[in-house]
């Protein structure tokens, strides 16, 4: 008897034992598996900008959707200095993808470049960098449309008679500066349309709230600017306040996001602005990265992919000589649409 208790006794340990380690090692399978997991990162231009967050929406939407682990990354201000500290260290996690929105073309080069080396996935989106830093840019929409559809709502808005001012965000800025051209572009290719609407002059927010507003405030002072066209979301909004406290008769447009422009929509400040989902940016980066890592596509003009709910999406040449991947044309938001907008982004 006793010495069956004694191998029951045994047997019920030697069970518990095997559980305990089943039970360990199924915990550490999981902890590997998670482990495991790549990582894609967004590296915003500016970790606050709400813009920057929106997009980061749509990407982790999308990173989680192909199976993978979404990270988000960038300075508490736009500067490229800061964002190549950031490149380096997502370079020592050894992430598979870094999507960024780039605040300077060029200064970032040597960074990305050595991330590409180590294997991992580089594209931009919102804001270029140049063709060697990067295998495929993000494009929100086409940035002739873009340049020339401002400078015309500009002109429609003060009835083709009075300066046009135009606050952008760095001076560095990629997708800015192509806007500006387009814009500048326009002026000059119908210049009896445009003589009494010239361009006064470009002014540099950073992106930053206050600059921004301390440069709109600046613009007013010379009588003949009768329009602002702001072609950044942060430096819409600080225009439209400055406009409405100070009740001027000067006029904005531009790309702003209808949960912050609503007010000044609604309010006559603005008669009508553009822009595009920047959800929807950050969905296409998240879908694109991952079709890199798969080997899907390469980056090469003619590469086309499945872009989750946005659907196939191929792979052009861009501006610059590099490649890019279009998100699709500007849309018009006015006095008639924005209630349903501003509550969505």
């Amino acid at each position: 008897m006793k010495k069956l208790l004694s191998l029951t006794l045994a047997l019920a340990l030697s069970m518990v034992v095997f559980t305990g380690c089943t039970s360990k090692q199924k915990s550490s399978s999981s902890s590997s598996s998670k482990e495991e997991k790549a990582v894609y990162a967004l590296v915003a231009k500016d970790v606050n900008n709400p813009y920057m967050k929106k997009m980061y929406e749509g990407f982790e939407t999308a990173v989680k959707e192909v199976g993978a682990q979404p990270l988000y990354k960038g300075p508490d201000q736009a500067t490229p200095e800061k964002q190549i500290e950031i490149i380096n260290q997502l370079v020592a996690q050894k992430v598979s993808v870094i999507a960024i929105a780039a605040n300077d073309a060029d200064a970032l080069e040597p960074a990305l470049k050595n991330a590409m080396s180590k294997g991992i996935k580089v594209l931009s989106l919102d804001s270029s960098v140049n063709k060697n830093s990067r295998i495929v840019h993000i494009q929100q929409a086409d940035p002739e449309k873009i340049g020339r559809g401002l400078i015309q709502a500009a002109y429609q808005m003060i009835n083709g008679n009075g300066g046009i001012a135009i606050l952008s965000a760095t001076a560095q800025a990629t997708n800015q500066n192509l806007w500006i051209s387009w814009m500048k572009k326009e002026l000059s290719e119908n210049a009896d349309k445009y003589k009494n609407t010239p361009l006064i002059k470009v002014a540099y927010g950073d992106d930053d709230p206050t600059k921004s507003t301390n440069e709109t405030t600046a613009l007013l002072a010379d009588p003949k600017v009768k329009i602002i066209i702001a072609p950044t979301t942060v430096g819409m909004l600080a225009g439209g306040k400055v406009l409405q406290d100070k009740k001027s008769s000067v006029l904005l447009t531009g790309l702003g996001l209808p949960s912050e422009m609503a007010p000044f929509i609604e309010g006559g400040v603005c008669p009508w602005m553009y822009l595009w989902n920047p959800i929807d940016i950050g969905y296409l980066a998240g879908y694109a990265g991952n079709a890199l890592v798969k080997g899907t596509i390469s980056g090469k003009e003619g590469d086309k992919f499945t872009a989750g709910n946005l659907g196939e999406k191929i792979v052009t040449t861009a501006a610059d000589g590099g490649t890019e991947i279009m998100l699709g044309d500007p849309f018009k938001f006015d006095k008639n649409n924005i209630g349903q907008w501003k509550t969505v982004y």
